[in-house]
């Protein structure tokens, strides 16, 4: 069909795709360094290991900063169980292919997780798998009552479905593309802001997104659309973010807690050098070696 129909009009203008796609390198973008059609290991690394049975290697982004929430808000409950150390994986210069991540997630994408606890150890990949295995494994912010649990679980993975069309669509073509493309910044800047419409009207009805209660479905949706509705992509204007008061007020809810205040400095390598703590083994680390504080220190950890 796209033969027959006149390629001057397609993107760039002549194109047409060709009967087997190949691989190009040089296909542009921002990831295009690192992104490839094949997976497995591209170096021999081993993954460090620190003193706590929890093991994260991560990096801030939104699928990373889930993870950290939680942790962070487990330990705010007094479960000392989910001390963790938290690796630094950067995924722009392709950590995540290395022989020791892949060994735990054969799909090299952030965050993933070993429970040390458990013998045999537990590998741990897939930001959802990883929040509603540490619910289990801690009883926390996973209600045991059938509805409310049911109803957590439902909206954990709408997220899950539904944040590629938000990052890997509208983020990527809005923002990473090496061009700007008026068909797909205007398909998913529409499916982006239907989600939020979606979210929207259940946080109409609700203080929290499955209900009365903070659970792990918002832990997992607000590292996406509470940034989405305050600095994401540079495209609050774009979008019309403050059409959606529901999801502001839900915004500011999770982001005023001080486990997810906590959460989105680690790994995060964005931003300001005090909202970062690149690396975390101990709750110390967020008065001793924040970023600024390294830096002013020529780079030493304490």
């Amino acid at each position: 069909m796209t033969e027959t129909l006149d390629a001057a009009q397609n993107q760039p203008a002549g194109y047409v795709p060709p009967k087997i796609w190949q691989w190009d390198k040089e296909n542009g973008g921002q990831f295009a360094s690192v992104n490839r059609p094949v997976s497995g290991a591209t170096h021999e690394k081993a993954l460090p290991v620190g003193k706590h049975p929890l093991q994260l290697y991560s990096q801030g982004t939104p699928n990373g900063i889930k993870v950290t929430i939680m942790l962070e808000e487990l330990l705010a409950l007094g479960h000392s169980g989910a001390e963790y150390d938290a690796w630094l994986i950067r995924i722009g210069e392709g950590d995540q292919f290395s022989s020791g991540f892949v060994e735990i997630n054969p799909n090299s994408k952030i965050p993933a997780m070993m429970d040390y606890s458990t013998n045999p150890p537990t590998r741990l990949f897939e930001s959802g798998s990883i929040l509603f295995y540490l619910g289990e494994k801690f009883g926390a912010f996973l209600p045991r009552e059938h509805h409310k649990r049911a109803e957590t679980m439902n909206w954990l993975m709408w997220q899950m479905g539904s944040a590629p069309f938000v990052g890997g669509g509208f983020g990527h073509f809005f923002t990473y593309a090496p061009f700007k493309m008026e068909y797909p910044i205007n398909r998913y800047a529409m499916e982006t802001k239907r989600q939020l419409h979606v979210l929207d009207t259940q946080l109409a009805r609700n203080e929290y997104v499955a209900g009365d209660q903070y659970t792990i479905a918002d832990m997992a949706i607000w590292p996406w659309y509470g940034s989405l509705m305050r600095d994401g992509y540079g495209a609050q204007e774009f979008l019309s973010v403050h059409e959606y008061r529901n999801v502001d007020r839900w915004a500011d809810l999770i982001g005023n807690r001080e486990g997810v205040k906590r959460g989105q400095m680690v790994n995060r390598t964005a931003g300001a050098p005090e909202t970062q703590l690149r690396e975390r083994h101990t709750a110390s680390d967020f008065e001793r070696n924040r970023q600024d504080m390294v830096e002013a220190r020529g780079g030493e950890r304490i």
